[in-house]
């Protein structure tokens, strides 16, 4: 029973057996490999020196969202343009118009996202997130 290299430790029991404690990450990609359409619990298991049982209680816990792994803060370019006109206080009128609060344009190469009026910053983070996967 050898230990891999994404083990959080080994400990050795008082009866001389080994008990492996698996990083939260390890945990998740065992799981993941097992949710592949075709994949066996049993193979996937046995590939990765695990009893069957529980990688169905680690699938559990995934399903709960007990596995997440914490998001790594990623840095993004940012590019500071002229400063548009602050907007003029609205004229109750008939034929006024909705007026913008403001524009947020960001474009991530492979992704542009423009933002106009005012923005939701949990809005904003959820979109980013997502682009940023």
């Amino acid at each position: 029973m050898g230990a891999s290299a994404n083990t959080d430790r080994v400990v050795r029991l008082k009866d001389g057996r080994t008990r492996r404690f698996r990083s939260k990450e390890e945990r998740r990609q065992i799981v993941e490999e097992s949710l592949k359409p075709g994949a066996s619990v049993s193979l996937v298991a046995r590939a990765h020196d695990v009893n069957t049982n529980q990688v169905f209680k680690w699938r559990k816990q995934y399903d709960r969202g007990r596995l997440e792994i914490e998001a790594r803060t990623t840095l993004l370019p940012v590019k500071v343009s002229e400063a548009l006109p602050a907007p003029r206080a609205a004229r109750p009128h008939k034929s006024s118009r909705v007026r913008r609060v403001g524009v947020i344009d960001i474009d991530l190469g492979h992704a542009r996202v423009r933002i106009e009026g005012t923005a939701d910053p949990d809005s904003v983070r959820a979109a980013l997130e997502g682009l940023v996967r």
